[in-house]
């Protein structure tokens, strides 16, 4: 089997993003602060800031492919840390390109639907980025320096994410579901959207790039534009709580730390040619019910 490095395997994306490439690749995953234990995955302690240390893993491993998604991903903490972000975000970024090039092997690397104003609908890869946040900033600064360095890097800009959480990194729907379990109301934004998959169709995309070979910006949003208000509505529904604990709220009347945009929806029509295929949100959700 060839080998595959997953970088940020402890963090949400990477812990799904592992299971589902074990089947088919022989997957090593890297981690900083918190080892976990992922069946049929090999995992090595390293700071992807230190070049030499990112250096000597690849001389270890030798991968085949490498799928970047570590990351400072949490725009509140961007915003008030740009310089402890930027050098995770951005020069740990650059260093896995480098490698890449040495190696001549693919690479996709994670960046967001944040590099967006969000002030249209289903952007393009063709679309001029414009993000209003640091963190937006640096995953643009980091898509343009990783093509810069190796051109055959495959950016894939990623949406909203839900899923199964890894053992110390939560998507945003437990923290909703916790809430409705203890029956408190949740306040929910009409006027924020995305096009959301689970961490698990992200997945399935980013395997799909390398597998196809794909230079240059992919976009792999789910198929449906929707607010956070209308989502929880449907998690209320589908996991039978109360449907009046979802309260409509406007993002506009919130600040917070790091401007959000308000619609970030991505076009993946280029993925979906690929063969990338998100399910519906409501069968996403109900496959999720399941498992949860």
């Amino acid at each position: 089997m060839k080998r595959l490095l997953v970088t940020g395997a402890s963090g949400f994306l990477g812990w799904n993003l592992c299971q589902e490439a074990s089947a088919k690749w022989e997957v090593f995953g890297t981690y900083y602060r918190h080892a976990v234990d992922i069946s049929g995955v090999t995992l090595v302690k390293v700071d992807l800031r230190n070049y030499e240390q990112l250096k000597e893993l690849f001389a270890s491993i030798k991968p085949h492919a490498v799928i970047h998604t570590a990351a400072a991903s949490k725009p509140n903490y961007c915003q008030q840390y740009p310089q402890e972000s930027y050098a995770i975000n951005v020069t740990a970024s650059v260093n896995i390109a480098h490698l890449s090039a040495e190696y001549q092997i693919p690479c996709a690397f994670t960046s967001t639907d944040l590099v967006f104003d969000g002030r249209n609908s289903f952007y393009q890869e063709s679309d001029r980025v414009c993000p209003i946040c640091i963190y937006g900033e640096q995953k643009v600064v980091a898509e343009q320096k990783m093509l810069s360095v190796y051109p055959a890097t495959v950016v894939c800009r990623m949406p909203l994410m839900f899923g199964l959480t890894s053992p110390v990194a939560n998507s945003f729907i437990q923290g909703f579901i916790n809430s409705l379990k203890a029956g408190q109301e949740l306040k929910l934004f009409v006027d924020e959207f995305r096009t959301p998959a689970t961490a698990t169709t992200a997945a399935q995309g980013l395997l799909l790039a390398l597998e196809k070979q794909v230079k240059g910006i992919l976009h792999l949003g789910g198929k449906e534009r929707i607010s956070r208000y209308e989502f929880g509505l449907l998690l209320a529904e589908l996991m039978q709580f109360p449907q009046d604990l979802i309260r409509p709220g406007k993002q506009a009347d919130i600040m917070m730390i790091a401007p959000r945009s308000p619609d970030t929806s991505l076009d993946s029509s280029k993925a979906f040619s690929l063969g990338y295929n998100p399910l519906p949100l409501r069968e996403e959700l109900i496959n999720l019910k399941n498992l949860l």
